[in-house]
Protein backbone atom coordinates (compact mmCIF):
# COMPACT_ATOMS: atom_id res chain seq x y z
CA UNK A 1 0.00 0.00 0.00
CA UNK A 2 1.13 3.39 -0.68
CA UNK A 3 0.93 5.91 2.03
CA UNK A 4 1.36 9.98 1.91
CA UNK A 5 5.03 10.83 2.82
CA UNK A 6 3.57 11.97 6.38
CA UNK A 7 2.08 9.01 7.22
CA UNK A 8 5.21 7.16 6.07
CA UNK A 9 7.56 9.28 8.28
CA UNK A 10 5.29 8.63 11.43
CA UNK A 11 5.61 5.06 10.87
CA UNK A 12 9.44 4.74 10.01
CA UNK A 13 10.67 7.90 11.73
CA UNK A 14 9.02 10.01 13.91
CA UNK A 15 9.53 8.27 16.89
CA UNK A 16 13.15 8.93 16.84
CA UNK A 17 12.51 13.17 16.99
CA UNK A 18 14.71 14.61 19.19
CA UNK A 19 11.99 15.89 21.22
CA UNK A 20 7.92 17.00 20.31
CA UNK A 21 8.78 20.49 18.84
CA UNK A 22 10.45 18.62 16.16
CA UNK A 23 7.65 16.28 15.88
CA UNK A 24 5.42 18.81 15.80
CA UNK A 25 7.14 20.84 13.20
CA UNK A 26 8.18 18.27 11.01
CA UNK A 27 4.91 16.30 11.00
CA UNK A 28 3.13 20.45 10.19
CA UNK A 29 5.98 20.57 7.39
CA UNK A 30 5.00 17.16 5.82
CA UNK A 31 1.22 17.86 5.85
CA UNK A 32 1.82 21.12 4.09
CA UNK A 33 3.91 19.28 1.61
CA UNK A 34 0.91 16.60 1.36
CA UNK A 35 -1.47 19.58 0.44
CA UNK A 36 -3.08 20.70 3.41
CA UNK A 37 -3.55 23.99 3.81
CA UNK A 38 -2.37 24.46 7.39
CA UNK A 39 -1.70 27.74 9.18
CA UNK A 40 -0.56 26.06 12.54
CA UNK A 41 -0.43 23.31 14.84
CA UNK A 42 -0.33 22.49 19.16
CA UNK A 43 0.53 19.45 20.46
CA UNK A 44 0.07 19.50 24.31
CA UNK A 45 1.74 16.09 26.49
CA UNK A 46 0.72 15.91 30.08
CA UNK A 47 3.84 15.23 32.23
CA UNK A 48 4.51 14.35 35.90
CA UNK A 49 6.00 16.98 37.27
CA UNK A 50 5.82 19.16 40.92
CA UNK A 51 4.45 22.53 39.06
CA UNK A 52 4.10 22.10 35.37
CA UNK A 53 1.12 19.76 34.88
CA UNK A 54 1.31 20.45 31.05
CA UNK A 55 3.55 21.46 27.93
CA UNK A 56 2.35 22.71 24.64
CA UNK A 57 3.80 23.12 21.62
CA UNK A 58 2.92 26.16 19.36
CA UNK A 59 3.72 25.49 15.55
CA UNK A 60 3.32 28.89 13.08
CA UNK A 61 3.19 27.42 9.40
CA UNK A 62 4.09 30.53 8.10
CA UNK A 63 7.97 30.52 9.53
CA UNK A 64 8.11 27.13 11.19
CA UNK A 65 8.67 28.55 14.83
CA UNK A 66 7.78 26.56 17.70
CA UNK A 67 6.93 27.83 21.06
CA UNK A 68 6.25 26.59 24.37
CA UNK A 69 3.77 27.56 26.46
CA UNK A 70 3.29 25.79 30.01
CA UNK A 71 0.67 24.83 31.57
CA UNK A 72 1.33 24.72 35.73
CA UNK A 73 -0.35 22.60 37.94
CA UNK A 74 -1.18 25.62 40.54
CA UNK A 75 -3.47 27.88 38.01
CA UNK A 76 -6.63 27.11 36.56
CA UNK A 77 -6.38 24.48 33.86
CA UNK A 78 -6.89 26.42 30.46
CA UNK A 79 -6.34 24.83 27.02
CA UNK A 80 -3.71 26.66 25.29
CA UNK A 81 -3.36 25.04 22.46
CA UNK A 82 -6.70 25.21 21.16
CA UNK A 83 -6.76 29.16 22.33
CA UNK A 84 -3.52 29.89 19.87
CA UNK A 85 -5.48 27.76 17.11
CA UNK A 86 -8.88 29.44 17.64
CA UNK A 87 -6.60 32.74 16.58
CA UNK A 88 -4.90 31.48 13.50
CA UNK A 89 -8.61 29.92 11.61
CA UNK A 90 -10.87 26.72 11.76
CA UNK A 91 -9.81 24.12 14.68
CA UNK A 92 -9.33 20.54 14.44
CA UNK A 93 -8.36 19.02 17.73
CA UNK A 94 -8.43 14.87 18.88
CA UNK A 95 -6.54 13.56 22.55
CA UNK A 96 -3.95 10.81 20.54
CA UNK A 97 -4.68 7.64 22.67
CA UNK A 98 -6.17 5.94 24.85
CA UNK A 99 -5.94 7.54 28.27
CA UNK A 100 -7.37 10.98 29.59
CA UNK A 101 -3.50 11.69 29.78
CA UNK A 102 -2.62 11.21 26.66
CA UNK A 103 -1.43 13.76 23.76
CA UNK A 104 -3.80 15.86 22.21
CA UNK A 105 -2.91 17.25 18.73
CA UNK A 106 -4.71 20.21 16.95
CA UNK A 107 -4.56 22.15 13.87
CA UNK A 108 -5.58 25.14 12.50
CA UNK A 109 -6.17 25.19 9.01
CA UNK A 110 -6.91 28.54 6.06
CA UNK A 111 -9.68 27.54 4.00
CA UNK A 112 -13.18 27.42 5.34
CA UNK A 113 -15.21 24.03 5.06
CA UNK A 114 -19.23 23.45 4.75
CA UNK A 115 -18.94 25.67 8.49
CA UNK A 116 -18.02 29.19 9.47
CA UNK A 117 -15.01 27.25 11.70
CA UNK A 118 -14.53 23.72 10.75
CA UNK A 119 -12.20 22.29 8.39
CA UNK A 120 -13.85 20.81 5.37
CA UNK A 121 -14.64 16.68 5.37
CA UNK A 122 -12.01 15.54 3.06
CA UNK A 123 -9.63 17.38 5.66
CA UNK A 124 -10.94 16.37 8.46
CA UNK A 125 -10.86 12.82 7.67
CA UNK A 126 -7.20 13.61 6.18
CA UNK A 127 -6.22 14.65 9.66
CA UNK A 128 -8.09 11.61 11.71
CA UNK A 129 -6.15 9.49 9.78
CA UNK A 130 -2.70 11.36 10.71
CA UNK A 131 -4.10 11.28 14.41
CA UNK A 132 -4.04 7.70 14.31
CA UNK A 133 -0.84 6.78 12.57
CA UNK A 134 0.89 9.59 15.29
CA UNK A 135 -0.63 7.48 18.33
CA UNK A 136 2.57 5.27 18.60
CA UNK A 137 5.32 7.40 18.05
CA UNK A 138 3.85 10.28 20.17
CA UNK A 139 3.40 7.55 22.85
CA UNK A 140 7.56 7.11 22.65
CA UNK A 141 7.79 11.11 23.08
CA UNK A 142 5.63 11.43 25.67
CA UNK A 143 7.10 8.61 27.64
CA UNK A 144 10.56 10.30 27.35
CA UNK A 145 9.19 13.52 28.27
CA UNK A 146 7.74 12.15 31.29
CA UNK A 147 11.02 10.30 32.30
CA UNK A 148 13.05 13.88 31.51
CA UNK A 149 10.47 15.47 33.79
CA UNK A 150 11.01 13.05 36.44
CA UNK A 151 14.51 13.26 36.57
CA UNK A 152 15.11 16.94 36.25
CA UNK A 153 12.61 17.67 39.34
CA UNK A 154 14.83 15.52 41.51
CA UNK A 155 18.36 15.90 39.49
CA UNK A 156 17.64 18.96 38.18
CA UNK A 157 18.57 19.85 34.71
CA UNK A 158 22.08 19.08 33.73
CA UNK A 159 22.83 16.39 35.78
CA UNK A 160 18.78 14.79 34.52
CA UNK A 161 20.62 15.18 31.08
CA UNK A 162 23.70 13.26 31.75
CA UNK A 163 21.45 10.52 33.46
CA UNK A 164 19.75 10.10 30.16
CA UNK A 165 22.80 10.14 27.93
CA UNK A 166 23.03 6.90 29.50
CA UNK A 167 25.88 7.44 32.47
CA UNK A 168 25.16 5.13 34.79
CA UNK A 169 28.20 3.51 35.89
CA UNK A 170 29.02 4.37 39.08
CA UNK A 171 32.34 6.16 39.44
CA UNK A 172 31.98 7.65 36.46
CA UNK A 173 32.13 11.28 36.00
CA UNK A 174 33.76 14.41 34.92
CA UNK A 175 35.96 17.31 36.66
CA UNK A 176 34.26 20.57 36.10
CA UNK A 177 35.50 23.88 36.88
CA UNK A 178 32.27 26.09 38.94
CA UNK A 179 31.55 28.32 41.36
CA UNK A 180 29.78 26.69 44.52
CA UNK A 181 26.91 28.03 46.88
CA UNK A 182 26.27 26.44 49.78
CA UNK A 183 23.47 27.82 52.08
CA UNK A 184 21.93 26.87 55.62
CA UNK A 185 19.31 27.77 58.02
CA UNK A 186 20.14 29.02 61.24
CA UNK A 187 19.25 27.18 64.54
CA UNK A 188 17.25 24.92 62.37
CA UNK A 189 17.13 22.00 65.35
CA UNK A 190 15.90 24.82 68.03
CA UNK A 191 12.91 25.83 65.72
CA UNK A 192 12.02 22.43 64.30
CA UNK A 193 11.70 20.98 68.18
CA UNK A 194 8.95 23.68 68.64
CA UNK A 195 7.21 24.06 65.50
CA UNK A 196 4.18 21.78 64.32
CA UNK A 197 5.45 19.25 61.39
CA UNK A 198 3.37 20.58 58.73
CA UNK A 199 4.34 24.14 59.54
CA UNK A 200 8.09 23.29 59.84
CA UNK A 201 7.56 21.75 55.73
CA UNK A 202 5.86 24.61 54.69
CA UNK A 203 8.64 27.14 56.14
CA UNK A 204 11.34 25.00 54.43
CA UNK A 205 9.62 24.97 51.38
CA UNK A 206 9.39 29.12 51.39
CA UNK A 207 13.19 28.55 52.14
CA UNK A 208 14.11 26.36 49.17
CA UNK A 209 12.11 28.38 47.02
CA UNK A 210 14.19 31.63 47.53
CA UNK A 211 17.27 29.70 47.42
CA UNK A 212 16.38 26.94 44.64
CA UNK A 213 14.60 29.96 42.65
CA UNK A 214 17.47 32.60 42.82
CA UNK A 215 19.94 29.23 41.43
CA UNK A 216 17.73 29.14 38.48
CA UNK A 217 16.93 32.42 37.98
CA UNK A 218 21.09 33.39 37.21
CA UNK A 219 22.00 29.93 35.24
CA UNK A 220 23.28 27.79 38.51
CA UNK A 221 22.00 23.99 39.15
CA UNK A 222 20.75 22.68 42.43
CA UNK A 223 22.88 19.35 43.10
CA UNK A 224 21.34 18.02 46.93
CA UNK A 225 18.93 19.59 49.45
CA UNK A 226 20.23 17.68 52.98
CA UNK A 227 18.03 18.89 55.38
CA UNK A 228 17.77 22.27 55.72
CA UNK A 229 21.06 22.72 53.67
CA UNK A 230 21.44 23.24 49.75
CA UNK A 231 24.75 22.64 47.72
CA UNK A 232 24.55 24.50 44.11
CA UNK A 233 26.60 24.46 41.29
CA UNK A 234 27.29 27.28 38.39
CA UNK A 235 29.21 25.14 36.05
CA UNK A 236 31.86 27.47 34.06
CA UNK A 237 30.55 26.49 30.59
CA UNK A 238 32.46 28.59 27.61
CA UNK A 239 35.29 26.71 25.77
CA UNK A 240 38.51 26.95 27.24
CA UNK A 241 39.41 29.30 24.93
CA UNK A 242 38.51 32.16 27.37
CA UNK A 243 38.86 30.59 30.53
CA UNK A 244 39.65 33.90 32.48
CA UNK A 245 35.96 35.05 31.38
CA UNK A 246 34.34 32.01 31.13
CA UNK A 247 35.53 31.64 35.19
CA UNK A 248 34.29 35.29 36.01
CA UNK A 249 30.70 34.07 34.33
CA UNK A 250 30.58 32.11 36.97
CA UNK A 251 31.41 33.53 39.86
CA UNK A 252 29.67 36.84 38.90
CA UNK A 253 26.34 34.40 38.26
CA UNK A 254 27.11 33.01 41.65
CA UNK A 255 27.37 36.50 43.20
CA UNK A 256 24.02 37.57 41.69
CA UNK A 257 22.10 34.56 42.94
CA UNK A 258 23.25 34.90 46.39
CA UNK A 259 22.31 38.78 46.49
CA UNK A 260 18.95 37.66 45.17
CA UNK A 261 18.81 34.88 47.65
CA UNK A 262 18.81 37.15 50.55
CA UNK A 263 16.80 39.54 49.17
CA UNK A 264 14.39 36.85 49.05
CA UNK A 265 14.93 35.88 52.33
CA UNK A 266 14.95 39.08 54.07
CA UNK A 267 11.19 39.58 52.38
CA UNK A 268 9.98 35.83 53.41
CA UNK A 269 11.23 37.22 57.18
CA UNK A 270 8.99 40.62 56.62
CA UNK A 271 6.08 37.84 55.84
CA UNK A 272 6.62 35.28 58.27
CA UNK A 273 6.92 38.21 61.21
CA UNK A 274 3.79 39.99 60.03
CA UNK A 275 2.03 36.79 60.78
CA UNK A 276 3.43 36.45 64.63
CA UNK A 277 6.11 34.10 63.38
CA UNK A 278 9.66 33.23 64.09
CA UNK A 279 12.69 34.39 61.05
CA UNK A 280 14.26 32.03 58.95
CA UNK A 281 17.99 32.68 59.65
CA UNK A 282 20.31 31.64 57.04
CA UNK A 283 23.95 31.61 55.68
CA UNK A 284 25.62 30.92 52.49
CA UNK A 285 29.14 30.57 51.29
CA UNK A 286 30.41 30.77 48.01
CA UNK A 287 33.94 29.07 46.46
CA UNK A 288 34.95 28.69 43.05
CA UNK A 289 37.33 25.49 42.30
CA UNK A 290 37.48 22.14 40.33
CA UNK A 291 34.77 19.30 41.43
CA UNK A 292 34.05 16.02 39.92
CA UNK A 293 30.51 15.42 39.01
CA UNK A 294 28.92 12.01 38.67
CA UNK A 295 27.68 8.65 40.05
CA UNK A 296 28.47 8.10 43.30
CA UNK A 297 27.06 5.76 45.33
CA UNK A 298 26.44 2.03 46.62
CA UNK A 299 25.82 -0.90 43.92
CA UNK A 300 22.35 -0.26 43.50
CA UNK A 301 21.81 3.35 44.83
CA UNK A 302 23.44 6.14 43.59
CA UNK A 303 23.76 9.80 43.51
CA UNK A 304 24.74 12.21 40.79
CA UNK A 305 26.44 14.63 42.78
CA UNK A 306 29.78 16.71 43.49
CA UNK A 307 32.84 15.91 45.03
CA UNK A 308 36.28 17.35 45.90
CA UNK A 309 37.87 19.88 48.03
CA UNK A 310 36.14 22.56 46.69
CA UNK A 311 32.47 20.77 47.78
CA UNK A 312 34.20 20.60 51.55
CA UNK A 313 35.36 24.17 51.76
CA UNK A 314 32.68 25.50 50.55
CA UNK A 315 30.27 23.91 53.60
CA UNK A 316 33.54 24.72 56.08
CA UNK A 317 32.95 28.17 54.82
CA UNK A 318 29.47 28.41 55.66
CA UNK A 319 29.46 27.35 58.92
CA UNK A 320 31.66 30.57 59.75
CA UNK A 321 28.46 32.75 58.85
CA UNK A 322 27.35 32.93 62.06
CA UNK A 323 30.57 33.05 64.25
CA UNK A 324 31.40 36.05 61.91
CA UNK A 325 28.25 37.67 61.99
CA UNK A 326 27.27 37.78 58.30
CA UNK A 327 24.67 36.23 56.24
CA UNK A 328 27.01 35.72 53.16
CA UNK A 329 30.12 34.37 52.74
CA UNK A 330 33.09 34.39 49.93
CA UNK A 331 35.96 32.98 49.55
CA UNK A 332 38.79 34.54 47.80
CA UNK A 333 39.04 32.21 44.57
CA UNK A 334 35.96 33.55 43.59
CA UNK A 335 36.81 37.46 44.81
CA UNK A 336 39.98 36.82 42.52
CA UNK A 337 37.78 36.15 39.18
CA UNK A 338 35.24 38.87 39.94
CA UNK A 339 35.27 43.17 40.21
CA UNK A 340 32.30 43.11 42.32
CA UNK A 341 33.05 45.19 45.42
CA UNK A 342 33.52 42.80 48.23
CA UNK A 343 34.39 43.41 52.07
CA UNK A 344 37.82 41.95 53.07
CA UNK A 345 37.04 39.59 56.43
CA UNK A 346 40.44 38.58 56.46
CA UNK A 347 41.86 34.75 56.08
CA UNK A 348 40.22 32.14 58.81
CA UNK A 349 41.27 28.76 59.33
CA UNK A 350 38.42 25.88 58.27
CA UNK A 351 37.88 23.05 60.29
CA UNK A 352 39.70 19.63 57.91
CA UNK A 353 41.63 22.82 55.57
CA UNK A 354 44.89 22.66 55.50
CA UNK A 355 45.99 26.54 54.47
CA UNK A 356 43.79 29.46 56.09
CA UNK A 357 40.68 30.72 53.81
CA UNK A 358 40.54 34.66 52.62
CA UNK A 359 37.07 35.55 53.78
CA UNK A 360 35.32 38.21 52.07
CA UNK A 361 31.64 39.09 52.22
CA UNK A 362 29.24 41.41 49.99
CA UNK A 363 30.19 45.26 50.19
CA UNK A 364 26.20 45.86 51.98
CA UNK A 365 25.64 42.93 54.05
Amino acid sequence: MDLPPSLAWLIDEAAASPGPERFLAELGRRLLADGLALSGGALTLSVPHPIIARRTWLWRAETGAVIEALGFAAAPRSDAGREWLIGLGPVWEERVGASQDGAMLGWAGIGKGEGADEFAPDEAARLQEVARFAAAPLAALAAREARAALLEAYLGRRSAARVQSGALARGTGETIRAALLCADLRDFTALSQVTEPQAMIAALDAYFDRVAGAVHAFGGEVLKFIGDGVLAIFPVTRASGNEAGADREACEAALRAVAACRAGMAHLDQMRRAQGLAPLPFGAALHFGEILWGNIGAADRLDFTAIGPAVNLVSRLEGLCKPLGHSVLISGAVAAKTEAALTPLGEHALRGIAAPCAVFTLAED
